[in-house]
């Protein structure tokens, strides 16, 4: 069989990964997918940078989308980052001109995947992922692929390392007796380059809604919808949250959900208590996981690296590898044209367990007041945490709830806020029971 022949576009962390692995592996892809894969062109911003490996004989463009029209390219492989301008144009460019393409830009996909997926059909060709969601975990070809016999009823993940790794260093510190609190473990995480200097993307929730989009449309067969996804990031949470959880036999994780409902389906990125028992629970530092649960196969659970060249280029290479086997998937699992517009469920209808922090003044009847406030929105309590202070002084006081409504709980909280005895904005964490 002739040669596979790769353009790359973007030729940073990942891109310099892949043309190393390609380089690397060359005899034992061969092997695999019985022919050779050769890098052909390439394109980045500087082209004289010294990037400490050889592109070869590989035509260089300095206009990414003169590469998707090389004639001298079969796949492109898309690794410029960003949900618009220059990567929006070469994965458009690339599927017109015929070109299969692979990517690695969830924020691409989350915004446009839907249309790209219709453009590909429209023009014969595969869109290829999997680096887009977990990094070295195969989450994609696991439920496109080795599920596919299953429908699935929910996904939930661990999908920013970020957020994985502040939270484990604030959780270890108080196992040590010691208090770290989100500003001073963001500060070290950027020091040891696991967050970016501007780190809102990932710890504002945004990272990992932009995988949940992806893996809500390959999981329910409805077309990506980003803007349905409600996202909170982790900056609120404190080492007295960490405390209380680890006390309560939890531990907080920043967590992806997606989930069919009896009100349509949940999308939602925060910070959740899980059981400190339950598996998802047990993965830390930068690494990420993912839940899968399906009618037939019950529950399956991935984990592995979620980012980093290594990994991130190993799945671009496993995507490269399957089109040079003629593999033919669906971009989302099923025809574009059977994408099913599905409801998604409201914030404020979603029902479950609730932890609530409160600092209020150590009063008689302040109590009382709270579970008032909680009654009247039809919210019960299951347990309570509360250390003794002196009289008048401030106390922090921890509320676990039954399972309630969300917006029954909200409508309690801003209830709670007005009291003179509470002096600070109530804190609500999710409880999630997986």
């Amino acid at each position: 069989m002739t040669a596979l022949r790769v353009g790359i576009a973007g030729l940073g962390t990942v891109g310099g990964g892949l043309v190393k692995l390609l380089t690397a592996q060359r005899g034992l892809l061969e092997d695999r997918c019985g022919r050779f894969i050769e890098v052909t062109a390439v394109s980045a911003r500087n082209r004289g940078a010294d990037r400490g490996f050889d592109i070869g004989d590989a035509t260089w463009h300095d206009d990414p989308v003169a590469l998707a029209r090389d004639a001298n390219v079969d796949v492109v492989c898309e690794l410029i980052g960003g949900s618009d301008g220059p990567a929006l144009a070469l994965c458009e460019a690339a599927i017109i001109a015929g070109k299969h393409l692979v990517t690695a830009n969830k924020a691409l996909l989350a915004m446009h995947g839907a249309r790209l997926a219709v453009l590909a059909e429209e023009h014969g060709v595969e869109i290829r992922y999997e680096a887009a969601i977990a990094g070295g975990i195969p989450i994609v070809k696991a439920m496109r692929e080795g599920l596919a016999g299953n429908r699935f009823t929910g996904v939930f993940g661990i999908l920013n390392g970020t957020c994985n790794y502040i939270l484990t260093e604030m959780h270890d510190a108080v196992l040590a007796g010691r208090t770290l609190e989100f500003e001073a473990v963001l500060a070290e995480a950027q020091e040891l380059g696991y967050a970016e200097a501007e780190p809102s993307t990932d710890i504002d929730g945004f990272d990992a809604a932009h995988k949940l989009a992806i893996l809500t449309s390959v999981a329910f067969g409805c077309p990506v919808n980003f803007e349905a996804i409600h996202i909170e990031g982790i900056r609120h949470i404190s080492a007295v949250d960490i405390e209380y959880a680890i006390e309560l036999g939890y531990r907080v994780k920043l967590l992806a959900i997606a989930r069919e409902t009896a009100t349509g389906i949940e999308q939602r990125v925060h910070p959740c208590m899980v059981p400190a028992r339950a598996p998802i629970a047990r993965v830390d530092g930068v690494n990420n996981a993912i839940e899968v649960q399906a009618d037939f196969v019950g529950t399956t659970i991935y984990e592995g690296p979620g980012a980093g060249e290594g990994a991130t280029s190993s799945a671009v290479a496993g995507d490269i590898i399957d089109i040079a086997r003629g593999q033919r998937t669906p971009t989302f699992g099923v025809p574009a044209a059977k994408l099913e517009r599905r409801p998604f469920a409201p914030m404020d209808r979603m029902v479950g367990p609730y932890c609530i922090r409160l600092m209020l003044l150590d009063e008689p009847g302040v109590i009382a007041d709270i579970a008032a406030c909680l009654r009247d929105q039809k919210v019960s309590v299951e347990s309570m945490l509360q250390r003794a202070r002196n009289p008048g002084d401030a106390v922090p006081v921890v509320l676990t709830t039954h399972e309630a409504e969300e917006g029954a709980l909200r409508r309690a909280l801003e209830a709670v806020d007005q009291l003179d005895a509470v002096l600070e904005t109530p804190r609500m964490i999710r409880i999630e029971t997986i």
